[in-house]
This record gives C-alpha cells, sequence and structure tokens, in this order.
C-alpha cells in the first residue's frame, strides 16, 4: 500500500483493510468522536503515516500528548503492549516500532521555538475577530490598516497598533472628512481590547522574526515528512487567540503556496484540533472565509483535517468538503445526541452489513467508523474499522526529553531571539520628538526676544515717542518684517505653550514626513 496510508481493519464486521489514498488525502477529513474514544491516536497514527509518505505535517497538542510522536515506541510500555495483538489481529505485518521526525513550536517560547507572526501578517478582519470588534470598531481598524500601509509605516507588533490608534485619535475630525465617522470611543474600545489580549500573552505572538511557511514544509535527511507540533495546552487559556492563529497560518498557506493540481500526494497536512473553537460566535464573514480556503486550498496541495468531538460542531458548506472521515462513538443520552447522531449516520454511503447509525454509537475504544475516497474521490462505502497501533510512543515524552530535542532541531537559533526593528511605533515617536523639539526650539527664541522687546519698548517712552492704535501705520512701517513675526510669535506662544506643544507632537506626526 506505497500509494496509501494504513488505517486498519479486523475482519468479520471489520474491514479487512482500510487505507487513506494519497491521491485524495488533500480532499480534507474529519476525526470525531466523543471524549476518550481514541480520537487522539487516530490523529497520531495519520500524522506517522504522512510523515513516512514524505509529507510535512502541522498540528497542535492541545493535551500534551502529541510530543510523543518524537520518541519511538517499545513493547513494554505499558501502553504499547495490547497494541501487538492489535497488530497481528488486523494484519499489520510489518509494524515497527519508530519515532518520526518532529520540531516542537510553542507560542509562548517555552515548549518549543516561538512562533510570531506580524500584526499586518494577520490583517484587519482576523485581528477584528480575536477582538470581538463590532462593525464600527472594525471600521476604524481598517483606517489604521490603510494609514500605515500609505504612510510606509510597518504594523509588527501590538505597540505599533497601538501606537497608531492614538494617533488617529488625535486626527479623528481630519480623518472623519476623509473615512467617515472616527470616533474616540470606538478607539478607546480597541486599545482596551488590544490590552486583554496583551494581558493574554498575545503580545509573543506578533513580532519578529516572523514564521516562514518553507520552515513548517521540510523533509528530514531519509525524506520522511516533518512534523510540526504546536504546545497549545496554555494556549487553550485563549481559545480565541488559539482559533485565530491557525486560521491565520491556513491563510498564509492559501495566499502563499502555488497551484498544483491534483499532486500524488500532498504538500502538506494540517489537523485542527477543537474545531468547534473556529466556530463558536464566529461572524458569517469569518465563516465564508473559512469555508472559501477550505473549497480553493486543495488545489495548492494542502490537506486539511478538522478533529472535533461532534461532526455537528463544523457548518455543514464545510462538513460537505471533507472527503475522508473517520467517526469514533457518540453517545446519545438526550433527544439532541440522538438527533446530532442520526444526522452523522446520514453523511455516510451506507454499508448493507450494518446499520450506520447503530454502529457509531457502539463502536469501543480505539475503533471507529470510517469512509475514504476511492477511484475518481468518489465516498467509499462506511466500514467499522479496528485503528492501527501508532509506532511512536503513545503519551507526553518528559520535559528533559523534549529541551534535548529543542537543543538539536535545526531550527534552534533562528527564531529563539526576538527582533525589534525600526516600525510604526519608532516612526511615530522620531516625529513626535521632531514636533517637540520644533516647539521647544520657537518658545525659547520667543524667551530671548522679550528682553530686547522690553529694552525697545522702554527706550521710546523715553525717548516721549508715544505708540497708540492712531500711529500703528507709521509703526509697522518702521519695524521689519523679523520684529513683526517676532511680535506675532510671542502673542500666539503666551499661555498655550504646553497646548500648543502637545498639538504639536501628536497632531502633526504625518506631516512631518
Amino acid at each position: 500500500m506505497e500509494d496509501h496510508i494504513f488505517i486498519g481493519g479486523g475482519g468479520v464486521d471489520y474491514a479487512e483493510k482500510q487505507g487513506l489514498t494519497l491521491k485524495y488525502a488533500n480532499r480534507h477529513g474529519l476525526v470525531a468522536g466523543a471524549t476518550g474514544t481514541g480520537k487522539t491516536v487516530t490523529l497520531q497514527i495519520l500524522a506517522e503515516g504522512f510523515s513516512n509518505a514524505g509529507v510535512p505535517v502541522f498540528l497542535s497538542d492541545v493535551k500534551g500528548d502529541l510530543s510523543g510522536l518524537a520518541k519511538s515506541g517499545t513493547a513494554d510500555h505499558k501502553l504499547h503492549g495490547p497494541f501487538t495483538e492489535r497488530a497481528e489481529k488486523i494484519g499489520f505485518s510489518d509494524y515497527a516500532y519508530h519515532a518520526c521526525p518532529v520540531t516542537f513550536w510553542d507560542m509562548f517560547g517555552q515548549q518549543g521555538h516561538p512562533v510570531r507572526t506580524t500584526v499586518s501578517e494577520m490583517g484587519p478582519l482576523l485581528l477584528a475577530q480575536l477582538l470581538e470588534l463590532t462593525e464600527a470598531q472594525e471600521g476604524i481598524l481598517n483606517i489604521a490598516f490603510r494609514l500605515a500601509d500609505e504612510e510606509g509605516m510597518p504594523l509588527l507588533d501590538l505597540k505599533d497598533l497601538q501606537a497608531l490608534l492614538v494617533w488617529v485619535g488625535e486626527n479623528a475630525k481630519t480623518l472623519s472628512l476623509r473615512y467617515g465617522n472616527v470616533s474616540a470611543q470606538s478607539i478607546g474600545a480597541i486599545q482596551r481590547r488590544l490590552l486583554v489580549l496583551e494581558n493574554q500573552g498575545a503580545s509573543q505572538l506578533f513580532g519578529e522574526p516572523a514564521l516562514e511557511l518553507s520552515d513548517l514544509m521540510r523533509t528530514d535527511t531519509t525524506g520522511k515528512g516533518m512534523v510540526n507540533v504546536l504546545a497549545a495546552d496554555k494556549l487553550m487559556g485563549s481559545p480565541k487567540l488559539y482559533a485565530t492563529f491557525l486560521l491565520w497560518l491556513l491563510s498564509e498557506l492559501f495566499e502563499e503556496l502555488p497551484e498544483v493540481g491534483d499532486p500524488d500526494k500532498p504538500k502538506l497536512v494540517f489537523f485542527f484540533d477543537e474545531a468547534h473553537l473556529l466556530f463558536e460566535d464566529a461572524p458569517k464573514a469569518l465563516v465564508d472565509k473559512v469555508e472559501q480556503v477550505a473549497r480553493l486550498i486543495r488545489s495548492k496541495g494542502v490537506g486539511v483535517y478538522f478533529i472535533t468531538q461532534n461532526p455537528a460542531d463544523v457548518p455543514e458548506d464545510i462538513l460537505g468538503q471533507l472527503g475522508n472521515r473517520f467517526q469514533h462513538a457518540l453517545r446519545a443520552f438526550t433527544a439532541k445526541d440522538r438527533k446530532e447522531l442520526r444526522m452523522a449516520a446520514e453523511t455516510y454511503r451506507e454499508n448493507p452489513r450494518f446499520k450506520t447509525e447503530e454502529a457509531i454509537r457502539e463502536v469501543g475504544v480505539g475503533e471507529a467508523v470510517t469512509s475514504m475516497l476511492q477511484k475518481k474521490g468518489v465516498p467509499g462505502i462506511v466500514e467499522r474499522t479496528l485503528i492501527r497501533p501508532p509506532s511512536s510512543q503513545l503519551g507526553p515524552i518528559t520535559a528533559a526529553e523534549r529541551k534535548a530535542h529543542l537543543a538539536a532541531s535545526d531550527m534552534a537559533g533562528k527564531y529563539d531571539a526576538p527582533l525589534d526593528r525600526t516600525s510604526a511605533f519608532e516612526i511615530l515617536q522620531a516625529r513626535a520628538e521632531k514636533a517637540a523639539a520644533e516647539a521647544a526650539a520657537a518658545e525659547e527664541k520667543a524667551e530671548e526676544m522679550e528682553p530686547v522687546l522690553r529694552e525697545f519698548n522702554a527706550g521710546r517712552r523715553y525717548s516721549g515717542a508715544r505708540v497708540s492704535r492712531s500711529t500703528s501705520r507709521s509703526t509697522r512701517r518702521g519695524a521689519s518684517f523679523g520684529e513683526a513675526m517676532t511680535k506675532m510669535v510671542v502673542k500666539e506662544l503666551t499661555g498655550t505653550t504646553g497646548r500648543r506643544m502637545v498639538r504639536g507632537i501628536l497632531g502633526g506626526l504625518f506631516k512631518g514626513r
């Protein structure tokens, strides 16, 4: 089965042998089932199979269990003993223990290499979803991104966006004439949500060096695909951040990868664990974008597999595009559960040997109801399948083993140290400092001129000359243009220096370019 990934079998009421055809693996898939029914093992053997076939994989490790992919399983491991018997039962004759080439990633840089993107790359749509903004607030965010682009100010990290929003607020009146209402209340709401996001650790996501997609699509020296494992146990504490980051990654793959048509095997397979977090309370615009990406990204050679507890967690339009399915047991304790079970069963091509609905309810741990695309992409008949045992360790590796693995990684050192090059924050800061210096110089010059003006007026009074409104015309004739300008500057600065300083610093930033 060189062009397949062996999934399992069993005989009798089970399928003899079930395999996922690599040619159709980029037609996406679904791994579903209640907690504790074996979804993690299915995800692990799929990752192993793709890696063995030379296909890189990206997956999120929500519980920490998938780090075991980096270590070979052993027969004396308490969890691997029964697997040898299962391998014999399903006819897995070449079953052997081995590790996969793994690169560990972590948004927080603790359990893996740091993974970052820039604010500009995230874009206003996904950032608005992450911040849960209203339509009016999202509009202001779009204005900020537009201005950053027009003025050549890179938005790399959160402080860049925060500084730009301050400028937008200071120039709200002018910008409102061009873009529509820009309210201080909306800007304040965005800033508060950015602060919450920063407190959740998102400041470590935004910045440089940004993740290069090519680093996710590598093979090792033996030709095995790299398994990229994102540590997501801590990240799950911020579910919106988790879902938005993975959707950004999917969107970036869609934007950057070239069209390849229908390759013999995928260029990359992307596993989206806890997929329900992507669609919960998501606006229609975001769901539509996910549907668009899922529909079109397969032509880029990328397969997307959603892992969730219930197929109902995935919108119907997207569910219809998931051709390869691994359905573990669903529990039907309530009327709603029974309805969802029935709906899940109706999405499969029926098998005359058993009732699909009953099979989904009855399969045990490590068993699944499966259906995979066959010749010409036609859905296969639903089968009951004993899932094959993994060759890598089932369960997590130790902290010491992970640390050693990170030190030996070829990604070590590339992303570890953050960069802080000149961007919007520094540009705006430089303009503010320049405006402040100019205002201070003007004030200092005015102060220097005041004694001269006092002596001049005193001299005129001593000589008996009088300055009045009736003689203003002659005064203007006698005074030089420079003296008149000096008087005007002194008059303007007196009593208003502080206010004009602020206006010069924050209101004239773009004018200083």
